[in-house]
């Protein structure tokens, strides 16, 4: 029976990335594609032990673990997500994020002899924002709003200046990501300790190979495209009516959850503070430079609603993935696709780091052909506990590279959000786009498992 699972969960799992390219709604395909794969498993008498809170009849019981994900997801760190996204609505509505933006970007005008160095260093400075603005797309519209003038002014083309911004959210770290919120949660991590455990000591270097390559690759296909740089009058630097002191807002909640994390003892009761509680007091603390700054309580009351209209966004988006990608991954648990893997792998010789090898090049592939980190880490993230317990080996050892797998593959993907908004307002094709970022992303891949698995 787990040689017929696993068979069958193989195929599901191509026609789903079928389904997916042609821009299917994932959320359908990865529930129904679920259910499909846990019914089969019922047909054929496989274990359900994954199956949660039976109602007494297995067909109920399909329908019943979606009730039991989305109570689960949307209490938990679904919750945590929502007043993300809430937050970083709520930051571009008054103007936050550009003063961040605006504020980060202004050094580079002093590279204007080396423009590639420019755009390599626009890198670090970019994640670190991402992880203040935990949105792909939104951060890169921002940049492009921003930094792009700056870069083509100093002499690069558009596709490099592009493709550096969106370089800046290939490592989808922080405690602010969700990405980081469902692999801390898979491994019993809080997200602190996975992002200065684990994340940080990874991502370091792997900026460094980051910048390196793309400095090269750039000016490589610059010069054999034959760009010339053009005499732009652009205003790099526009003023903002948002206030200077408005940059640190984005911020804070990051900075809050540094300070009273468990690495640092600066209180003589320890201080616990979770990354919901941190927006909902930096929601707070926003709110008063607003009275503040407009001196009108009523207008500054109207604009929260900005903060749950962008939770239900988040909802409806990010939170509805998270759970149709729980039921896939309980889909290809219960078809034996798991214990396909490992028996597939142990007979072929895999250790434990062959394996993780082999699932972070598979999520790698998924979100290219997906356009989507989160779908792809979503999907088979929950798969990494059993397979740890079963190999006996941590479960940070195999989810960090895969869970970075997934934000690098996506910047690949010509269908991903980032990619065509992005390249859409720069006025390049996203294909283009896609094509410049494959070679420094792919190396950058290579050298991540690489570094993690060996050194």
């Amino acid at each position: 029976m787990l040689i017929i699972g696993s068979v069958i969960s193989i195929l599901i799992v191509v026609v789903v990335a079928k389904l997916l390219i042609k821009k299917y709604n994932p959320q359908s395909v990865l529930i129904i594609s679920g259910l499909l794969m846990m019914a089969i498993a019922l047909i054929l008498g496989m274990d359900m032990s994954t199956m949660k809170e039976p109602t007494g009849w297995h067909f109920f019981d399909l329908f019943n673990q979606i009730k039991v994900s989305l109570s689960n997801k949307g209490a938990k760190v679904g919750l945590m997500i929502m007043t993300i996204g809430g937050y970083v609505a709520y930051m571009k509505k008054i103007g936050a994020s550009e003063a961040l933006v605006y504020a980060s970007m202004k050094p580079l005008s002093i590279f204007r002899k080396y423009p590639y160095l420019a755009a390599s260093i626009v890198i670090p400075i970019g994640q670190v924002l991402f992880m203040c603005i935990p949105s792909a797309t939104g951060l890169g519209l921002l940049l492009v709003a921003s930094i792009f003038p700056v870069l083509v002014n100093l002499g690069i083309s558009k596709t490099s200046a592009v493709s550096v911004i969106t370089a800046c959210t290939v490592f989808d770290m922080g405690p602010a990501s969700a990405n980081t919120a469902r692999a801390s949660e898979l491994i019993g991590k809080t997200n602190v300790q996975y992002f200065m455990e684990d994340q940080l000591p990874l991502t370091i270097p792997m900026t460094m190979v980051l910048m390196i390559s793309y400095y090269f690759v750039n000016r490589y296909f610059d010069k054999k495209e034959n760009h010339k740089p053009t005499q732009l009058e652009i205003d790099a630097f526009k003023k903002i009516n948002t206030p200077k002191i408005y940059s640190i807002l984005p911020m804070l909640p990051l900075i809050m959850l540094i300070i009273f994390s468990p690495f640092f003892n600066l209180f003589p009761t320890p201080i616990h503070l979770d990354t919901t509680t941190a927006m909902i007091i930096s929601l707070f603390v926003s709110m008063v430079f607003e009275i503040i700054r407009k001196r009108n309580l009523k207008e500054v009351f109207d604009s929260i609603k900005t903060f749950w209209e962008g939770m239900g966004k988040v909802f409806a988006s990010v939170i509805t993935l998270i759970i149709s990608a729980e039921i896939f991954s309980l889909g290809l648990i219960n078809l034996g696709f798991v214990d396909g893997l490992i028996a597939g792998s142990q007979s072929l010789g895999f250790s434990p780091v062959g394996i993780g090898i082999v699932m972070s090049v598979l999520i790698f592939m998924a979100s290219i052909l997906m356009g989507s980190g989160n779908a792809s880490f979503f999907s088979f993230g929950p798969l990494v506990p059993e397979i740890a317990a079963k190999m006996g080996i941590e479960g940070a050892r195999i989810i960090l590279p895969m869970q970075l797998s997934s934000s690098l593959g996506r910047a690949i993907s010509p269908i991903a959000g980032v990619i065509i908004a992005t390249s859409e307002i720069a006025g390049i094709k996203p294909y283009a786009l896609a094509k410049r970022n494959l070679i420094p992303l792919s190396v950058t891949a290579v050298m991540m498992i690489v570094v993690h698995y060996i050194f």
